[in-house]
């Protein structure tokens, strides 16, 4: 109960310092990553998601050079804030933007993986995202992508 009241004041301090930038339309800061790695630590704090769509999609054809954006909307169905840590794409064809501050219960947000084709062979290939979180019972996730690359 400690470290949770210590997180809140933490984060409440750290949303207090930063309200006024420019681009931070809630008012709230992202998550240093010192606390990320408490939220990680402390399984009190942990929470459960889902997936809303899938954690695979098939993108059918994509043409070489070509970028495309996947969305992959998560749902925190816990009753704790859900702190995305990471996201580690597979190779450095894809990025992945998570998001920065705290997912709370019963709240939605997105991971976006971006691929670019170009380079890529020709034929299918399949990518991957690992999601990293303060969830049970696991706080690795992995989120796939089907593409088939066309000239």
């Amino acid at each position: 109960m400690k470290r949770l009241i210590f997180l809140i004041a933490a984060a409440t301090a750290i949303m207090a310092c930063n309200s006024n930038s420019g681009d931070n339309k809630t008012g709230e800061a992202p998550l240093s990553d010192s606390l990320k790695q408490v939220a990680l630590k402390d399984s009190s704090n942990f929470t459960t998601i889902s997936w809303t769509d899938s954690t695979f999609r098939d993108l059918g054809n994509v043409k070489e050079g070509q970028t495309v954006e996947i969305p992959f909307v998560v749902q925190n169905t816990g009753d704790k804030p859900l702190i995305i840590t990471s996201v580690q794409p597979g190779c450095g064809c894809t990025v992945a933007e998570k998001p920065e501050k705290p997912i709370l219960p019963g709240k939605e947000d997105k991971i976006v993986a971006k691929f670019n084709s170009t380079g890529q062979s020709e034929g299918a290939h399949t990518k991957t995202v690992t999601v990293t979180a303060n969830t049970k019972p696991f706080t690795q996730h992995t989120l796939s992508f089907r593409v088939n690359v066309t000239k």
